[in-house]
């Protein structure tokens, strides 16, 4: 068997979708590596490998070697400030060298110009300047030159690299010219200025186009900050606080009122009320007691309690949740390695385009000036950052609006099928109806059985069932205060029903299907109980198989289906209800509820045959359930959304979880969904657009019609503009309403 293990790892210094190719491509083609998954955006990775043929230690020095730096921390804040700082050093330098060489032009400006330095009177101390302020500018930011050179090593050039060949050529001719210059003492045309100037242009795109993405993390940064850092615990019979990673389970914590609850666990002392709305997205606190479950990050409004700790570090219910959405940011949807796919290819043909459009305008002008100006601006205006921003910036944005609503996307990709979607099946018990049958009648078949007898019987024998219809009995003999029976021999056949014996008597409790099978049985007589349409689930109390009397349950819709179906049917989309109930039962919820199509008495293994069958025909299919009979439909259909209250091995088999289990929030999903789409095909539109648009420009094509040419001072501008406009315009979905 193959040996994995994963790390989690940081990656700075990606500055396009080319660089994070280049990750991915190196480490995969390493041996031992399984898989690697690199997100731009949080510039993080997830990193299966094999521990016998590689470590570690040499993963993080491959990705170093390619010019980045692999950190081993967790999420941390990226550090905005001091990239700011760079920032201010490099444009004070580029304003006094853009002085120094464009105010002699300028008589208001050349008033003030020092007479030492004038170009004209002394021009090689002019040049001498400017050529050790640029090579300050190149020195401080030399990261663009390092990794713009080491990609074309790797043969997987990046943005850095259209910007390390552009101002490299101005740098080269200028520094050629100021070799004339103090060879010849005649002025010749430098374009200090110009690099300088760019540099700091393409470092303000990317701290703006930085700061900007840092806003996307906000859900997550959310989550981190909602777990406190310290925590009350009892060791040696003392109090003592501790870092809250030091918890263990079984740890007796202490939570005063409003203080956080730091972990899991289960209340052995004290009383309170705890405010759940981050989990269950209710505002009003809920009534804890002993044996109550608590989870960590909610908050203990007004008791002292001690909790038992049950779940701590990565297996928190809160740190289950931001390692559900960080490994969902690495997954990437088919339009996102689309546009992967693209920009990988982009950067060598836009180097290919610019040395041709220098080449054939030398070639016409016998101009080397113009020439390094057209292959600067093509290089600068081609920057692949709007290309690699496009997705990862929507995504992100949905997938933390989505968290802040209680919405776990598990897999990116899942909003780019929900947002085709053409069916959606509905699992009934627990999804579009409460889950918690109540009790509505008992009927009496034989005259020596009263109702009460009969409640008593069938309770006594359903308090050992985990059946949800068998709380609805217990329920209800608990309200009547009826004494429960001893129940001997019990063992319950699931589908059909219970067995015991109780004072003697051989007792089942079932249903249809068990009274069909079962011989004695006047089915006649039963007739005139079962033509009755109202919905409910009938239940047979037998004694020594004879039927003594029937108790009937139903399951209520949730207060929103209805409403729900309506706004999901108002979308084109067919909703169908699925469920194992009687034909009777399934066709009374899903008149209620208003769905399209009902299939009733699947057994558990037919779901799944009649979901592939929904999807053989070209449909496709939004599957939403709670148990763990839906666990194998929610895995296999198109889109699996799981409700949160439902059982583990669902939730794990959905692509989406429904945390507030509300299904109001499967129309934000299907919302969010259609709107991220939108978003993401908008910047791939402008990013491609803009390209296609000024990529000529910027190769002169506006010079052959006798227009005017792209300076590359202004081509860097647009540059900027366009990483900008195109995470500007995904942050728009952070104030969308997605109700």
């Amino acid at each position: 068997m193959e040996n994995k293990k994963e790390i989690y790892v940081k990656i700075k210094g990606m500055h396009c979708a080319s660089c994070s190719l280049l990750i991915e491509k190196t480490l995969t083609s390493e041996e031992g590596i399984i898989d690697t998954k690199v997100n731009l955006l949080t510039e993080s990775s997830y990193i299966t490998y094999d521990p016998t043929k590689i470590n570690t230690e040499k993963i993080y020095n491959i990705i170093n070697q390619l010019g980045y730096k692999a950190i081993k921390d967790n999420i941390n804040d990226k550090n905005i400030k001091g990239k700011w700082s760079r920032f201010k050093i490099t444009s004070i330098l580029a304003i006094i060298l853009l002085y120094i060489a464009m105010a002699p032009m300028f008589p208001i400006l050349n008033l003030l110009y020092p007479e030492a330095i004038d170009p004209i009177q002394h021009p090689k101390i002019n040049a001498i300047i400017q050529v050790l302020i640029t090579l300050a500018i190149v020195f401080i930011n030399k990261e663009f030159y390092t990794s713009g050179i080491k990609a074309i090593i790797k043969k997987s050039p990046n943005m850095y690299t259209l910007v390390s060949i552009g101002t490299l050529s101005a740098l080269i001719y200028s520094l050629y010219s100021t070799f004339l210059i103090l060879d010849t003492n005649i002025i010749h045309h430098l374009y200090y200025e110009t690099v300088g100037i760019i540099i700091t242009l393409i470092l303000l795109g990317k701290n703006l186009e930085e700061t900007s993405k840092s806003k996307t993390s906000i859900a997550i940064k959310k989550l981190l900050n909602l777990s406190p850092k310290t925590a009350t615990i009892i060791r040696d019979k003392k109090e003592i606080v501790v870092d809250i990673k030091e918890i263990k389970v079984n740890d007796i914590v202490i939570v005063k009122p409003g203080e956080k609850i730091p972990v899991d666990g289960k209340i052995i002392y004290g009383l309170t009320s705890i405010d759940e709305s981050i989990i269950t997205g209710e505002s009003i606190p809920v009534e804890k007691k002993i044996g109550d479950k608590v989870i960590g990050g909610t908050i203990n409004k007004n008791g002292y309690i001690k909790f038992i700790a049950e779940k701590v570090g990565k297996d928190t219910f809160l740190s289950q949740m931001i390692s559900l959405i960080e490994n969902s940011l690495l997954i990437k949807p088919h339009i996102a390695r689309l546009a992967d796919k693209v920009a990988g290819y982009f950067v060598p043909i836009v180097v290919m385009i610019s040395l041709i459009s220098a080449i054939i305008w030398y070639t016409v002008y016998q101009d080397i000036e113009f020439s390094i100006k057209i292959l600067m601006s093509v290089l600068l205006i081609s920057c692949p950052c709007a290309l690699g921003l496009a997705t990862p910036t929507a995504l992100i944005l949905s997938i933390g609006k989505a968290a802040e609503n209680g919405i776990l996307i598990k897999n990116p990709e899942s909003l780019e099928t929900l947002s085709k979607v053409d069916t959606i099946i509905f699992d009934k018990t627990g999804t579009l109806t409460i889950g918690k049958p109540v009790l509505t009648d008992i009927i009496s078949l034989d005259s020596n059985y009263n109702e009460r007898y009969i409640l008593q019987i069938a309770a006594s024998i359903e308090k050992k069932s985990e059946h949800p219809l068998s709380d609805a009995i217990v329920k209800k003999a608990n309200e009547e205060k009826i004494e429960f029976l001893k129940v001997e021999n019990f063992y319950a056949r699931p589908g059909y029903g219970i067995y015991g014996t109780i004072q003697g008597k051989k007792i089942i409790i079932g249903n249809k299907v068990l009274n069909e099978i079962k011989k004695g049985i006047d089915k006649e007589n039963l007739e005139k109980y079962l033509s009755e349409k109202d919905g409910k689930t009938i239940i047979y109390v037998i004694i020594d198989e004879n039927i003594i009397g029937i108790i009937k349950c139903k399951d209520v819709l949730k207060p929103n289906a209805s409403e729900v179906i309506s706004k999901i049917k108002e979308k084109s989309i067919k909703t169908i209800m699925i469920t194992g109930d009687n034909d009777i039962t399934a066709r009374v919820i899903g008149k209620e509820a208003g769905v399209d199509e009902i299939i009733s008495e699947v057994l558990p293994e037919e779901k799944l045959n009649k979901i592939k069958e929904i999807m053989n025909k070209g449909k496709i299919v939004t599957m939403i359930g709670d148990g763990i009979n839906d666990a194998p439909s929610l895995a296999y259909a198109n889109v699996g959304i799981a409700i949160g209250s439902g059982t583990d091995i669902a939730i794990e088999s959905g692509d989406i979880v429904l945390i507030h289990s509300n299904l109001n929030d499967l129309l934000k999903t299907i919302n969010l969904s259609k709107e991220t789409i939108k978003v993401i095909k908008q910047n791939l539109f402008w990013a491609f657009f803009y390209n296609i648009i000024l990529i000529p420009i910027a190769a002169g094509i506006l010079k052959v019609f006798s227009g005017p040419e792209l300076n590359p001072i202004f081509a860097t501008i647009a540059m900027s503009l366009s990483s900008i406009s195109v995470v500007t315009n995904a942050l728009r979905l952070k104030r969308k309403n997605i109700n």
